[in-house]
């Protein structure tokens, strides 16, 4: 994981909780997630998740904690590999279910 010399946690978070994102870029195993090797492809391009928490890294970056529905996998992620899903963007879990 490559961090950008800029410190994020200088401004409030991009994602919110429950918000509907996709994922830029293939997003593997670093040694982080247990049971599955390292390198194995826990989220591909274009998959859609839900924000379900936010954490910190390092002091310096935002970890996004995102549930894949259809693998069913809670995967930790930088901002740059997530993007607002535009079709649903404007609505959250949280709105959806009520």
């Amino acid at each position: 994981m490559t961090l950008s010399e800029n410190i994020e946690l200088d401004a409030p978070p991009v994602f919110e909780l429950g918000n509907r994102v996709r994922v830029r870029r293939l997003i593997r195993n670093d040694g982080t997630f247990p049971g599955k090797d390292i390198g194995f492809h826990l989220a591909q391009k274009g998959d859609i998740g839900y924000v379900i928490g936010i954490g910190t890294y390092l002091q310096r970056v935002y970890i996004y904690s995102v549930h894949f529905l259809e693998s069913n996998y809670v995967v930790g992620c930088l901002s740059k590999e997530l993007e607002l899903a535009e079709d649903l963007a404007h609505v959250s879990v949280a709105d959806s279910l009520t």
